[in-house]
């Protein structure tokens, strides 16, 4: 009598592996190169893991991280935004000039600088569906225009091209405490705008992987025509992606205001390349579709300790650009790689 052979588990149903796991994740690439990159300096400089060391490396890393993660969620829509440094800057004068050129309270000016940077962020979307343009092109276009809107108006207004005295304004001492204060941990002072980072870090992968919302980013960044065709909300997400980018703007621009009291018109020209590093860095990739939050934020991560770590070692600042270039070659290739081997893993 032929004994039946026994019965082999269905594949679809079959546990993945550990590694398999991993694979998928957009973000594994950049927690690797952190821990290479807290290992290296936390042995090359005594300074780095000191409480002030930490706190400082995490203080660059915080602005950094929150747009890097807005910016993040906008690169896996298929999109850029290279308005998104001097939105910073935007904001922050528009804040300053309210409260310190028209008396206006510093709460209101805030609600006045954040509608304005909403309504940006819209037009952005907006444009962009409407015309089909590269999203390239036409945040090139806002970023010369907010260029030089902030630098016209600033000097027009004060007669230089910095506002200031927002200490002595209505309103200062309570919308600090919310954007510019600081937390005493263990004797160490460590900025609030790092609670913010953590929690636009936490929100942004929620949404991105617990919600409808975040199905359809990955949905029109992955393909367009796809995406229509199944019903996703095309032109909306992409608006609100935008507006997303100019709302974190508005928050980097609030905590610099208010932490430092004063704004120069030309600030945060060029740091819009430093947040795409970081998101690439973190395993979005530059085709849309594919990409982590929490990779973002630990790209920005990345940043602030090879910055600070460089200074702790007292090698000359120049050397942060050559690290920048090598990062973000080795992250192409590594995002590429992951994701065709997560592609083969998903079939």
């Amino acid at each position: 009598m032929a004994v039946a052979a026994p019965a082999r588990a269905d594949e679809r149903i079959a546990k993945p592996r550990l590694t398999d796991r991993l694979i998928v994740r957009p973000e594994i690439g950049a927690l690797l190169g952190a821990v290479l990159v807290f290992v290296f300096f936390s042995v090359v400089t005594d300074q780095f893991l000191s409480p002030l060391g930490v706190s400082t490396w995490l203080d660059d890393s915080s602005t950094l991280g929150i747009m890097g993660v807005a910016v993040a969620l906008l690169m896996i829509g298929g999109e850029f935004d290279l308005s998104a440094g001097v939105m910073t800057a935007s904001t922050s004068l528009v804040t300053a000039m309210l409260a310190t050129q028209a008396g206006w309270n510093v709460w209101l000016a805030l609600l006045a600088s954040l509608a304005f940077a909403l309504a940006v962020g819209a037009f952005n979307g907006w444009l962009v569906m409407k015309t089909g343009l590269p999203s390239f092109i036409v945040t090139l276009g806002t970023f010369l225009a907010l260029q030089g809107l902030n630098l016209g108006i600033t000097r027009l207004v004060t007669g230089t091209v910095q506002v200031s005295g927002m200490r002595a304004t209505d309103g200062y001492e309570s919308a600090g405490a919310l954007f510019a204060s600081t937390l005493d941990i263990g004797g160490t002072q460590f900025q609030i705008s790092i609670v913010w980072w953590i929690i636009v870090a936490a929100v942004a992968a929620w949404v991105l992987v617990r919600t409808k919302f975040g199905n359809w980013i990955f949905a029109v960044g992955g393909s367009l025509q796809s995406s229509r065709a199944v019903g996703v909300p095309v032109v909306r997400t992409k608006i609100l992606l935008f507006m997303t980018t100019a709302f974190a703007g508005w928050i980097v621009g609030s905590i610099n205001i208010l932490r430092f009291a004063s704004v120069q018109a030309n600030q945060g020209i060029g740091l819009e390349l430093q947040y795409i590093i970081a998101a690439v860095v973190g395993g979005c990739l530059l085709t849309g579709g594919f990409g982590s939050a929490v990779g973002a934020a630990i790209g920005a991560l990345i940043f602030g300790m090879a910055r600070q770590g460089i200074v702790f070692a007292r090698w000359d600042s120049d050397w942060f650009m050559l690290f920048l270039g090598v990062m973000l070659l080795a992250a192409v290739l590594v995002n590429n790689t992951f994701r065709r081997r997560a592609e083969r893993v998903r079939r």
